[in-house]
């Protein structure tokens, strides 16, 4: 089996549009995003249903969005061609 990517990626989820608009609504009164919720919610699904191998996955991704979310801005902003181009020549 390949590898699997170091980053988050995102996923393609079924959802009535009602029902996510709903959603985001109660995310926003809870002052969060859908994206935590859910996170919130598969957290709790692996440590009440997972396998020792889960719950060590699930420790693996803990400590990945903890690097991810201590760099400072995020990803570094890609080099536009023209940059490039001026700093070959």
């Amino acid at each position: 089996m390949p590898e699997k990517p170091d980053h988050t990626h995102v996923v393609r989820l079924r959802v009535p549009l009602v029902m996510w608009e709903a959603y985001g609504r109660i995310a926003e009164r809870l002052n969060t995003d859908r994206s935590a919720l859910l996170l919130d919610h598969i957290r709790a699904d692996i440590k009440m249903h997972g396998t020792a191998a889960d719950l060590a996955d699930l420790e693996r991704a803990e400590l990945e969005l903890t690097a991810r979310r201590a760099r400072k801005g995020g990803r570094p902003a890609r080099k536009s061609a023209a940059s490039a181009t001026k700093e070959t020549a």
